[in-house]
């Protein structure tokens, strides 16, 4: 963990390089030094359906959710998460103040037991970095 989930209205997409954007959270995300790099997830996903505000089509938006697995305080959780808004925000000011966007991110802690993974990254990454 985390998984970095972005959604998006197409429009962003004139203005946006959409996976120069996702590597720049995800590699913001294992800077902080908070996440293991082998639980770091990012993905976006584009909706094709979408009504934002007065229904105008030119209003865009943009909205980072980041599921985080329990067990960090919070004051290291905010400051993880202000790292990843202040890349997320300073990535997006360009279009932010060329259109009418709506910028989101929310950091969601799952419940410890109501959480299910199998993951073998990180054996990976460890053999990897013994080679070293």
């Amino acid at each position: 963990m985390p998984h970095f989930i972005m959604e998006y209205s197409p429009n962003v997409e004139s203005d946006i390089d959409i996976l120069a954007l996702m590597q720049a959270i995800h590699r913001e995300a294992i800077d902080t030094g908070v996440f293991p790099k082998g639980g770091i997830r990012t993905r976006a996903v584009k909706c094709d359906y979408y009504l934002i505000a007065d229904e105008d089509p030119e209003n865009r938006f943009i909205h980072l959710t980041a599921k985080v697995g329990v067990g960090r305080d919070i004051k290291t959780l905010r400051q993880a998460a202000q790292r990843v808004f202040d890349v997320y925000c300073q990535f997006l000011a360009p279009a932010f103040e060329k259109h009418y966007l709506s910028i989101g991110f929310e950091m969601v802690e799952l419940h410890p037991q109501l959480n299910f993974k199998k993951n073998n990254i990180h054996q990976k990454l460890a053999q990897q970095a013994s080679k070293l």
